[in-house]
């Protein structure tokens, strides 16, 4: 009992505007559903359109990590927690593969039509990332050779789809990134298990589907 209401003190623990803490969904992600996590680098308070890395041409401003590195990312409460007591408004970076989910992301207005046909299928989607510009759908842990295979086998890939694999990262809700905010657009069901997500193959065949039908061609973003 004192674990269950531990973690529904966390995730109850809210900011002003009624979003989670970045604490309180970091330390969830990391302890409860064992997702590798670590800070990304936050906007520049100078102007939330540009990052406060070095690189004056970064593409993904305050939503990736830079120090410490992606290989920094833990399932350590005590790290996570001595990370964001430092850091209480970076965003949170989800280090994909190996033991954590996977991702397939592509352009915001492509991913909702895409996801409107899916829905209208019936098809199970698990946990979908939104971001500004771009959605992520969440899928099982890879190989660069199953994707290799799947990719192949297909007459076209739109060539806005990019695939978070192992080595990879994404920024998970509810991070403040330089576009703006990060939600869930499908929100994982409550529970104490790690959320469940589809295969890789699943995802991408209906997504490709869904675009091809719809006539959404998904432009390079």
């Amino acid at each position: 009992m004192r674990e269950i209401l531990g973690r529904r003190r966390r995730l109850l623990s809210r900011r002003n505007d009624g979003r989670p803490e970045p604490i309180s969904a970091a330390l969830t992600f990391a302890t409860e559903w064992q997702w590798p996590v670590l800070p990304g680098v936050a906007p520049d308070p100078q102007g939330r359109a540009r990052c406060a890395c070095p690189d004056p041409e970064c593409t993904v401003p305050g939503a990736h990590p830079f120090d410490p590195g992606l290989l920094a990312a833990t399932t350590d409460a005590r790290m996570v927690r001595w990370w964001w007591a430092n850091r209480p408004a970076a965003p949170i970076v989800l280090a994909t593969g190996g033991t954590a989910p996977c991702a397939v992301s592509l352009p915001a207005p492509a991913a909702a039509r895409a996801l409107d046909l899916l829905d209208r299928r019936g098809m199970r989607l698990g946990p979908v990332v939104a971001a500004p510009t771009r959605w992520a759908v969440l899928v099982k842990p890879y190989s660069m050779e199953q994707l290799g295979e799947l990719l192949y086998a297909k007459d076209f890939v739109p060539g806005s789809l990019r695939f978070h694999g192992e080595g990879g990262y994404i920024a998970l809700p509810p991070s403040e990134t330089g576009e703006g905010a990060v939600r869930w657009e499908r929100a994982p069901l409550p529970g104490s298990a790690s959320p469940w997500v589809p295969d890789v193959e699943a995802v991408v065949d209906a997504v490709v589907d869904a675009l091809t039908r719809t006539g959404v061609s998904a432009p390079e973003l």
